[in-house]
């Protein structure tokens, strides 16, 4: 196995490993809630007062728990990388808007944090086969033509 292939898998497993601990961590309390985020929000506060909506939050953090777990398990089997890569860059996009004051995001970043690495690197792993590597997507030969 070559180098870049062993260095996608390394963090293929690493990006799922955080996603599948942050959403488990908030499937698994129930009194979490991305109310306080939403409601901070400084980029699109219309938006993000929408997703935090009394109607529509329970959805949203659903969404949110769920996604985060999911994501992660699909990194770490290897299964979906493609769509999984690619709906993680949407949510950390999602994440990143709501503490940008442009051109500062956050308290330490100048237009590029950990969000916008993340959503890159997620690009990267979906457009690579990343999930090819030591991974389900070549193993289930029924899935592997509709996971490409």
């Amino acid at each position: 196995m070559s180098f870049q292939k062993i260095s996608l898998l390394f963090l293929r497993v690493s990006l799922g490993g955080l996603f599948l601990y942050a959403g488990i961590t908030k499937v698994i309390n129930p009194e979490w809630s991305a109310v306080g985020y939403l409601k901070g929000a400084k980029t699109f506060s219309g938006l993000y007062q929408w997703l935090a909506s009394p109607e529509l939050l329970s959805v949203t953090n659903l969404l949110n728990e769920w996604g985060l777990t999911l994501i992660g398990a699909s990194l770490i089997l290897g299964l979906g990388v493609r769509l999984s890569g690619i709906l993680g860059a949407l949510l950390m996009l999602m994440y990143y808007f709501p503490i940008l004051e442009f051109p500062y995001v956050g308290e330490h970043s100048f237009l590029i944090d950990e969000h916008i690495v993340y959503a890159a690197s997620l690009l990267v792993l979906s457009f690579s086969g990343a999930g090819r590597f030591w991974g389900l997507e070549g193993k289930i030969p029924f899935l592997s033509r509709f996971l490409k």
